[in-house]
């Protein structure tokens, strides 16, 4: 006599749990472990720890040369606020931020809509503004106070034009701070040419042709289709030049070592390694990179927040 014998289906998850349990979260955390923890490691080591120690150092009035160290609170945060060089090096970097992030800007976003081209003539260009940008800053700060000196080749130039007097580029306390921000200005200006260009080459070539087709002309064209895709190049080299103008000490070392005169161009960060490894006040020193740290950060984090926002309502 036949037996009829009915199968019943077995839930997947039936057989999965006959084979074992998964282990998804102990899959990510080999994952981490693999991939993601050395770098993790690297940037506590050289980024958080440092952080640390050096808010730890700005607690006390740690000077190696003059031991015990001792806790003194937030004194030396204190002191910073009402210290004059403090506050005429925060005054010097504001202005020469400010400088930097608004001339590289301009000027690279023009130079870019002009080598927006073909050909190996523009090519060559896009090189040659873009190679102050990898030579060293002490390289670029010597051949600069040479070609600004007194007797160096602009003041030559305008002799030959016949400027009896030419200012004192570098000597001059009204002249030196916008100097080294012209030359900073010029260093950077490159890598905006390079980011504009890429925003640029980005540009659907329809949306150009469609307004052209609509009447509208190269400065219209430019700005109702071109400079709002141009926003995210905006943001990168905004919040770049601000923090690299704010953190400025090896071009302000190589030609002015803070002057002329007291303090006319000394940057905090200048007045960090000075006040740290000269006069060997390494807790005020700290305390000033805190504050240096907290001003840029807070900086770039609203640039950032503004231009991103503007972003999303283009």
């Amino acid at each position: 006599m036949a037996v009829d014998v009915k199968r019943t289906a077995v839930p997947a998850s039936a057989t999965r749990r006959s084979r074992g349990p998964r282990r998804p979260a102990l899959d990510r955390l080999r994952a981490f472990a693999l991939f993601g923890a050395p770098g993790l490691l690297v940037y506590i080591c050289f980024v958080l720890a440092p952080i640390v120690i050096s808010f730890g150092y700005s607690l006390t009035n740690h000077n190696p040369f003059n031991p015990p160290t001792r806790f003194v609170g937030l004194r030396n945060y204190q002191t910073l606020f009402t210290d004059a060089e403090f506050l005429t090096s925060l005054r010097v970097t504001t202005i020469l931020t400010v400088i930097v992030v608004i001339v590289p800007n301009v000027a690279g976003l023009g130079i870019a809509v002009l080598l927006d081209r073909r050909g190996w003539l523009y090519n060559a260009l896009r090189t040659v503004f873009f190679t102050p940008m990898v030579l060293s800053s002490v390289v670029v700060s010597i051949v600069w106070t040479r070609m600004l000196d007194d007797e160096g080749l602009v003041n030559q130039s305008l002799r030959a034009l016949g400027v009896a007097r030419p200012p004192g580029w570098l000597s001059d306390p009204g002249l030196a701070l916008y100097s080294i921000a012209i030359i900073l200005s010029w260093q950077m200006l490159g890598f905006c040419v390079v980011v504009y260009l890429a925003g640029l080459q980005g540009v659907p070539v329809e949306l150009s042709e469609a307004a052209a087709i609509d009447g509208a002309g190269p400065v219209r064209r430019f700005r109702s289709v071109t400079w709002p895709l141009l926003a995210p190049a905006l943001t990168i080299n905004t919040v770049v030049l601000l923090i690299s103008a704010f953190k400025i000490f090896d071009h302000i070392q190589v030609i002015t070592h803070g002057g002329p005169g007291t303090g006319t161009t000394a940057t905090i960060a200048y007045n960090v390694l000075q006040t740290g490894l000269v006069a060997n006040r390494q807790g005020y020193a700290s305390a000033t990179a805190i504050v240096m740290l907290v001003i840029i950060a807070a900086a770039a984090t609203v640039t950032l927040r503004v231009l991103n926002r503007r972003e999303v309502n283009l």
